[in-house]
């Protein structure tokens, strides 16, 4: 999408309304309900990496500023602002949970822009099958309707801080238990 002579729209505009509220928390984008303008050339890779018109978007702080204004609707992931609403593309899921550590009886994970989540009733953790691979594919809730993938390194992490519970290998956090295995996996 081109960007309009006062550099209001696309890009530029998404980055300007990310701004206006520096240290006050995410924006409202629940809130927002703004027409629908199209679609931006962005694409956020399987492996977390933001490319804009093929190429890598390499400020850290750009992609966290965008990541502030994504939100998943019915149709797909957009980014939004009061005045527009962008549809972008997410290989798998738009964040990545790069670390994860216990904070007394609550396992908190850190996403690759910066978001932290402690999994409990509100952030569930859940491991579902790759349809590709066979392999456990898990995730954790980071906020709306937004996941973080769970990094292999991170995973082992869980793993090896889990207990057997009905037969199956488990984490617990904030008071909820996680099996880390699809239903049916068990541990023998």
């Amino acid at each position: 999408m081109a960007e309009s002579a006062d550099s209001k729209t696309g890009l530029a505009g998404v980055a300007a309304a990310a701004k206006q509220a520096p240290g006050r928390g995410l924006p409202p984008v629940h809130l927002w309900h703004p027409a629908h303008c199209g679609e931006i050339d962005i694409l956020i890779r399987r492996d977390g990496l933001w490319m804009h018109e093929g190429s890598p978007i390499g400020r850290a702080e750009l992609v966290r500023l965008f990541s502030t204004v994504l939100r998943k609707d019915d149709d797909g992931y957009v980014l939004v602002t009061p005045g527009e609403k962008l549809s972008i593309r997410v290989e798998d899921l738009p964040f990545r949970a790069v670390s994860v550590a216990r904070r007394g009886e609550v396992l908190v994970f850190t996403t690759d822009v910066g978001d932290e989540a402690g999994a409990g009733p509100e952030h569930p953790i859940r491991v579902d099958t790759d349809p590709e691979t066979g392999e456990p594919s898990p995730s954790v809730h980071v906020r709306a309707d937004l996941w973080a993938r769970i990094t292999r390194p991170v995973f082992y992490e869980l793993v090896e801080m889990a207990g057997v519970e009905d037969g199956r290998l488990t984490v617990r956090s904030g008071g909820v238990a996680f099996a880390l295995g699809p239903d049916g996996a068990g541990v023998e």
